[in-house]
């Protein structure tokens, strides 16, 4: 049994699945002030789809994170092992920073929906 294998499988999994809940925390927290405003101020209606933005983001992002980690050769020395975890965990990054832009990307046009149409004066 390759020790290597699962040191960094291990690594992998903690480190992804905590930077997941980190952003998925940090988004869940500064998402609501859009939410409130998209909704034209109604909070209930705001921090229940802020709820469900927040697990379908932990669904979506630990789905990805657990299969992606077959993907890639096995590291068998220490060098290639950290080689793996960190192209993974960039990948990583890099995907939960896209879902991130991509969140705001609505956030913002759902804000904008959310405001009274501007008079011409």
């Amino acid at each position: 049994m390759n020790y290597i294998v699962l040191i960094t499988y291990a690594l992998y999994v903690v480190a992804t699945l905590a930077m997941t809940v980190w952003v998925a925390q940090t988004l869940y927290k500064a998402g609501r002030i859009f939410l409130v405003e998209a909704f034209r101020g109604n909070g209930e209606m705001a921090d229940a789809v802020n709820h469900l933005l927040r697990v379908g983001f932990y669904l979506v992002n630990f789905g990805f994170v657990l299969m992606f980690l077959k993907y890639g050769k096995r590291p068998e020395a220490v060098v290639e092992a950290v080689e793996y975890l960190t192209t993974k965990v960039g990948i990583v990054l890099m995907v939960l920073g896209a879902m991130h832009f991509f969140n705001m990307f609505n956030f913002d046009k759902m804000r904008k929906k959310g405001r009274p149409p501007v008079l011409p004066v």
